[in-house]
C-alpha cells in the first residue's frame, strides 16, 4: 500500500472519504483500511486486500464474518464507513458507480431474489447486456442471444433456455446466474456461494466447469465466496480468510488454508487436508 496524503474529503451521502493513497495499476480491486459499521455493529474492521487481474480468489469464513459485506463493496453496491475501496482504479465515493457495474459480473442471492419467476432462462441471461432484470421491450440481436446460449451451455444448462426461471432447481438457478454474470464479458467476476444448495453430482460438475474458467487466461479476475473448503474449484490461486470482520489470513491458497488458520477463523479445532488440489476439512 502507498502512503496516505493529508487530504480528507466528504462524500455527497455524508460518508467520509479517507485520504488518497497510491493505487496498484495492476489491481482490479483494492481495499485499504476498510471498516463498515451499521449502527453499533461492526461488519468489517480495517481490511486491506488487493485483487489483481490474473488472480482467482476464494473468500472464506463463518456466518457473520463479513463475506457478504466484502462482496457488496466489490460489487459497488455498498460504500465503506471509513477507508478506501478502489475498483478498476476508481475510488468509491468519487466516481459514478453505474459506469463501473457493467464491468463487474455478479452472482448473488440478493440478485437472484429479484429475478421474476416467470422470466425465460434465455432472457435472464441476455438481459444482463442491458443491466436490467426482467425483459421488457429491449431488442436483442442474434449475437447477444447466441452468446447467452453459449454461456448456458458452458455451465451445463443449455437445455433450460426456454424454461421459466421459477421452475428450476436451486442448483440450476445458480448455473443460470453465473451465465448471466458472464454475459457482459466482465473484468471482475464475483460469485457468492455458487455451489450452495447443490447435490454432490451437481456440485462436482459445476466445480469442474469453474475450474476450466479459472484456468482460462482470458477469463476475468475471480472472487468466489464460500463457507466450505470443499466448494473451492481447482485453479483458485489465492484465499482470504475472515473471522468476526477481520482478516485472519490472506495470500496464496496453500499458505492460507491450513488447519491452524481455519481453526482460528471458525473457532473449532479443524484438520484441513489437500488432495490433488482440492481441500477438505473436518473436526479433529
Amino acid at each position: 500500500m502507498g502512503v496516505f496524503s493529508p487530504v480528507v474529503r466528504v462524500r455527497l451521502d455524508g460518508g467520509v472519504v479517507r485520504p488518497d493513497f497510491e493505487s496498484d495499476p495492476d489491481a482490479v480491486l483494492q481495499l485499504s483500511q476498510v471498516t463498515v459499521r451499521r449502527g453499533a455493529k461492526l461488519l468489517l474492521d480495517s481490511v486491506d486486500w488487493t485483487v489483481e487481474e490474473d488472480e482467482r480468489w476464494a473468500v472464506l469464513g463463518p456466518n457473520g464474518a463479513g463475506k457478504t459485506t466484502l462482496l457488496q463493496l466489490a460489487a459497488t453496491t455498498m460504500h465503506p464507513t471509513t477507508g478506501a475501496v478502489v475498483v478498476f482504479g476508481e475510488r468509491l465515493g468519487a466516481v459514478d458507480v453505474f459506469e463501473l457495474r457493467p464491468r463487474i459480473g455478479l452472482s448473488s442471492a440478493a440478485l437472484a431474489q429479484r429475478i421474476p419467476p416467470g422470466e425465460l432462462v434465455i432472457d435472464v441471461v441476455v438481459s444482463a447486456g442491458y443491466a436490467v432484470i426482467g425483459r421488457w421491450r429491449e431488442a436483442y440481436g442474434r449475437l447477444d442471444v447466441r452468446r447467452a446460449r453459449t454461456l448456458l451451455n458452458r455451465f451445463g444448462v443449455a437445455e433450460l433456455a426456454e424454461r421459466a426461471y421459477g421452475t428450476l432447481s436451486e442448483g440450476e438457478r445458480k448455473r443460470v446466474q453465473i451465465a448471466r454474470a458472464m454475459m457482459t464479458d466482465p473484468e471482475l467476476l464475483l460469485l457468492d456461494e455458487p455451489a450452495a444448495g447443490m447435490d454432490l453430482g451437481g456440485r462436482e460438475d459445476l466445480l469442474r466447469r469453474l475450474a476450466r474458467l479459472a484456468a482460462d487466461p482470458e477469463a476475468p479476475a475471480m472472487v468466489l465466496v464460500t463457507h466450505h473448503v470443499e466448494e473451492i474449484p481447482l485453479g483458485i490461486s489465492h484465499a482470504l480468510l475472515l473471522g468476526e470482520g477481520k482478516v485472519v489470513a490472506q495470500g496464496l491458497i496453500a499458505d492460507v488454508l491450513t488447519s491452524a488458520n481455519l481453526s482460528r477463523a471458525f473457532g473449532l479445532d479443524l484438520v484441513v487436508e489437500c488432495e490433488d488440489g482440492r481441500y477438505f476439512a473436518r473436526a479433529r
